[in-house]
């Protein structure tokens, strides 16, 4: 049987992106056996021959579907599927490089979704490109929501119908998001009954299916020492716990809310001390990323839950403040394809 590709999204073309995917091809050309990158070839060659030492890196520009193909030693291939008419100055904010990256994150979507492929790994966007595009592309503030988005309209439902969550993961921690990129004030507001609710059913699905086994969530509280009984906020009392209630009463093993100063500890997985949970719930975006990205981005990976594919990323930005210095470092990349591997329901 003929596998179909993994595929690789550039990312901005003005950041780190097209380089640690060349230095993935280059470092560790087993891990990316079958992975097909979704770009522009031009950029591409520029990152080869950036990373290249001490053998020359080739490029080579497909021109059918991904599917089943496996590139040749120190070969990357590149469908392109985007418009530039040369490579974007590295390190600068640009509605072109914005754009670019949009291109190859909706092209290689739809052909997963369609079936063209196995599953995406992205590489940084940056926000602030999408957002001087202008028009469609303006509307997401990064690739969890213009994921969820293309997701809703292959199935052919509202966006709202297709919840989806963050999770950040490495070796030693996993804790996924009720909200994502928003405000504080706003994401304060998101801690709602069924928003907690929805994200526990949503963890408990996508963890258990990679443990193989129902997960242990342990949910963080909202406010310090998880409210202190009602002193710091009631949100626990009235919101989390609740929530936590029904979702025990559905057979999902959550426990808490945990005082947010401590969970993560509690959770954290190291050879000296099993966590006592296998993924955490946090309540906003930096009370759960922190925790992990503290550890180490070098293995993080970010994980959308919720869509119909698999998608991840490396745990990392576009870094424009080294971009074309050959300084970026690929570790998340391999994590992030190791960790697509994982969740696909077979080898690719």
């Amino acid at each position: 049987m003929t596998h179909k590709s993994l595929l690789i999204t550039m990312g901005d073309p003005a950041g780190i992106g097209p380089e640690i995917i060349a230095k993935a091809f280059r470092d560790s050309p087993a891990e990316l056996q079958g992975c097909v990158v979704v770009g522009d070839v031009a950029t591409m060659r520029r990152a080869a021959a950036l990373t290249a030492a001490p053998l020359a890196l080739a490029v080579a520009q497909l021109e059918t579907s991904p599917a089943g193909f496996s590139a040749p030693p120190r070969c990357i291939p590149v469908l392109q599927k985007c418009e530039l008419a040369a490579p974007v100055p590295y390190g600068r904010v640009s509605a072109l490089a914005g754009k670019a990256a949009a291109d190859c994150i909706v092209w290689a979507a739809r052909a997963v979704l369609a079936g063209e492929a196995a599953g995406m790994v992205t590489a940084p966007v940056h926000k602030e490109a999408l957002a001087a595009v202008g028009g469609w592309v303006a509307t997401f503030p990064g690739h969890t929501e213009m994921l969820q988005a293309e997701a809703a309209t292959f199935l052919g439902k509202p966006v709202q119908d297709v919840p989806v969550r963050m999770m950040l993961a490495n070796d030693e921690l996993k804790t996924v998001l009720v909200s994502i990129h928003m405000s504080l004030r706003k994401a304060i507001d998101a801690v709602t009954f069924d928003n907690v609710l929805q994200t526990l059913r949503i963890t408990h699905a996508a963890v258990g299916t990679s443990l193989g086994r129902p997960p242990r969530i342990g949910v963080a509280g909202l406010n310090p020492h998880a409210g202190e009984g009602g002193l710091f906020g009631d949100e626990e009392q009235l919101i989390i716990a609740p929530a936590i209630a029904a979702a025990r009463a559905e057979g999902l093993d959550a426990s808490g809310p945990f005082a947010p100063d401590t969970v993560f500890m509690r959770a954290r997985n190291t050879a000296d001390r099993p966590g006592e949970f296998d993924v955490v719930v946090a309540m906003y975006h930096d009370q759960g990323l922190i925790p992990v990205k503290y550890l180490g981005v070098e293995q993080g990976v970010n994980v959308t839950l919720g869509l119909p594919m698999v998608r991840t990323s490396p745990d990392h930005g576009t870094a424009f403040d080294i971009a074309g210095t050959g300084r970026a470092d690929a570790s998340s990349l391999v994590a992030a394809i190791r960790m697509a591997r994982k969740l696909l329901p077979g080898k690719t």
